[in-house]
């Protein structure tokens, strides 16, 4: 399957610079980070979330799962709350179900970033199919979509994060 020319077309507006990969069909964010030889902290996934009943996108690596009440602070909203993929296929339009990418504003929703995926300077996340991914460097992925970034996941590892203390 060939990425989406929306989401390339926002690459390209973007001025961004990246690299596409394609892989074997995996569709969890760890099997597509193994298949990808990335390692799971790398893998940015897109997790979809209702922040009183507005679709947000919350990015987190693939290893990290969400601390609700803290991405619930983050965003400032009363009530958070993962969304079922039947809520929200059709906000990602020409995306296989699952595998949108982290681009909340070509899809009109905020995006927040866990801190942890900071620490690295590139990540990979699906390009909108279960065979296709995007590789660029955080900072350039920030400059394009300007996330907030928190601490919102659970079970991540410790690491040295940009701007942090020794």
């Amino acid at each position: 399957m060939a990425i989406h020319h929306s989401i390339l077309s926002f690459l390209q507006q973007g001025g961004a610079p990246y690299a596409t990969l394609d892989h074997p069909v995996a569709y969890t964010a760890q099997e597509e980070a193994a298949v990808t030889h990335v390692p799971g902290r790398d893998w940015a996934k897109t997790v979809v979330c209702l922040a009183d009943g507005e679709p947000i996108q919350a990015v987190l690596p693939a290893t990290c799962s969400i601390n609700e009440e803290r991405l619930r602070a983050l965003t400032g909203a009363h009530s958070l709350r993962l969304a079922e993929e039947s809520e929200f296929d059709w906000l990602y339009p020409g995306c296989e179900r699952g595998a949108m990418p982290p681009f909340g504003p070509l899809y009109g929703q905020r995006v927040f970033v866990d801190r942890t995926l900071t620490a690295d300077p590139e990540i990979v996340f699906n390009a909108g199919s279960h065979v296709n991914a995007i590789r660029m460097r955080y900072d350039d992925y920030a400059m394009l979509v300007q996330p907030v970034v928190g601490e919102f996941s659970r079970h991540s590892l410790t690491r040295r994060v940009r701007g942090a203390s020794a």
